[in-house]
């Protein structure tokens, strides 16, 4: 018995994460790029190495392009106020409405497959008032709204379907000043 139970908590736990995701990881099933562009604020983020230096006034902007694919700057305050900017670009993945890649490399490498990232927004308000990025890892996630705060009941919802989805939603770093 004494050997079973070191196999019976690990598979417990195991279980219990596998009942967790109760929603599938999959991006939306339509996704209108016109309206999903703008400004989005990020309320939250699982930690990611290249936004270890931002803790406010998070922001992306999403511009439609000529050719199809979207323009992508990211912004935001550092530790020391000054405004640090990326800029990269998207585009949608075909028959995937909900999924883009996103690449911040340059221009020149834009025939490399790893360059490009995969972006999906698995949760979206019908008005396009907030989204919910992800991808097919749950390694790395972004909570954005249109405008710079949230209602806390409206996130602790957002975060409850993160969860249901397997999102390590433990982790998320709220930037200063995100919750009303």
């Amino acid at each position: 018995m004494k050997r079973l139970l070191p196999f019976t908590l690990l598979f417990a736990a195991a279980t219990a994460h596998a009942q967790d995701a109760t929603l599938p990881n999959v991006a939306v099933p339509a996704l209108d790029l016109q309206r999903y562009a703008g400004q989005w604020h990020e309320i939250a983020h699982v930690p990611m190495f290249f936004q270890r230096n931002c803790v406010a006034n998070i922001t992306a902007t999403y511009t439609p392009r000529d050719d199809g694919r979207i323009g992508v700057r990211n912004a935001c305050d550092d530790k020391q106020g000054k405004r640090m900017v990326s800029e990269g670009v998207a585009r949608p993945v075909p028959g995937q409405p909900g999924q883009l890649e996103v690449r911040f490399a340059p221009d020149w490498l834009a025939w490399v497959p790893m360059v490009w990232a995969d972006y999906w927004v698995v949760d979206l308000d019908p008005d396009y008032q907030w989204a919910v990025v992800g991808g097919p890892s749950r390694k790395y996630l972004w909570i954005l709204s249109r405008t710079p705060t949230m209602a806390r009941s409206k996130y602790d919802a957002i975060v409850a379907r993160a969860a249901q989805r397997g999102y390590p939603v433990d982790e998320l770093v709220l930037p200063l000043g995100t919750l009303d």
